[in-house]
């Protein structure tokens, strides 16, 4: 039970990996915060692991609003006294396009999601952790944002993914002796939604990777439990990948 009785926020929990970690981390013993903006998916989601024996409560909203992460906090804390740790997990791709043939509309859509929301997220989360006296903080970014992992068409994707592991160093630096851990949580090309289901695509995607394949949802949210339990005390500032590899062959 790597998470007894620590209350977790989740984002991007109706589906892929925020709602496979979801249940992971129900199963260790989290109470949960579950949030994501499609709200039948989501309630679908906490009546499942309630019945399971699990604890969790969801709110639907955009993580674009910087409302919703407050609102995410104070349900945290009127339903189970604290936050104890966030997996902040949303996130969208975007347009596979060239910068120069760019819509701003859809590079702003990017940054917002992936990124401004990290703004939003860690401004509210870390006061609440503060009150704990610790915590620990987790973006999903990409190895698309890291290393050699730069991919043509995904220059918007690419920049919020870079910008959360800035951002996740500079709060561990802020924070650290506030008992605050933060870190960045790096996938390789991982079987959900957003990955299509093309099989070409995705023979194509599992050639890239040294490992010979694409992470199933399951794998990604045990790195993710790792680094928000306290098996990872002393693991701050960091851009772990589990990426199958795929970073390195870039």
């Amino acid at each position: 039970m790597q998470l007894n009785d620590k209350t977790i926020i989740i984002t991007g929990a109706s589906s892929g990996i925020g709602e496979t970690a979801a249940v992971l981390f129900a199963a260790e013993g989290a109470n949960l915060v579950l949030g994501a903006r499609r709200e039948a998916l989501l309630q679908r989601l906490a009546t499942k692991i309630n019945d399971s024996g699990g604890s969790a409560v969801c709110l639907a909203g955009d993580v674009r609003d910087e409302a919703f992460a407050d609102d995410l906090v104070k349900l945290a804390t009127a339903n189970f006294g604290g936050l104890d740790g966030a997996f902040n997990n949303a996130g969208m791709m975007g347009e596979t396009v060239a910068i120069p043939d760019m819509e701003p509309a859809n590079w702003n859509e990017v940054i917002a999601t992936n990124l401004t929301s990290a703004f939003f997220a860690a401004k509210y989360q870390i006061p609440a952790l503060k009150q704990r006296g610790r915590g620990s903080i987790l973006f999903t970014s990409s190895f698309v944002g890291y290393s050699n992992g730069g991919m043509p068409g995904m220059g918007a994707y690419a920049a919020s993914k870079a910008g959360l592991i800035g951002l996740a160093q500079s709060l561990s630096a802020e924070h650290g002796t506030d008992g605050i851990r933060v870190n960045a949580l790096l996938p390789g090309g991982t079987r959900t939604a957003m990955a299509g289901d093309d099989p070409e695509v995705h023979d194509y995607i599992s050639g890239l990777h040294p490992l010979g394949r694409m992470a199933d949802p399951e794998e990604i949210a045990e790195a993710a439990l790792f680094l928000l339990s306290n098996r990872a005390s002393f693991v701050t500032g960091t851009a772990m990948t589990a990426d199958g590899g795929i970073s390195i062959r870039l």
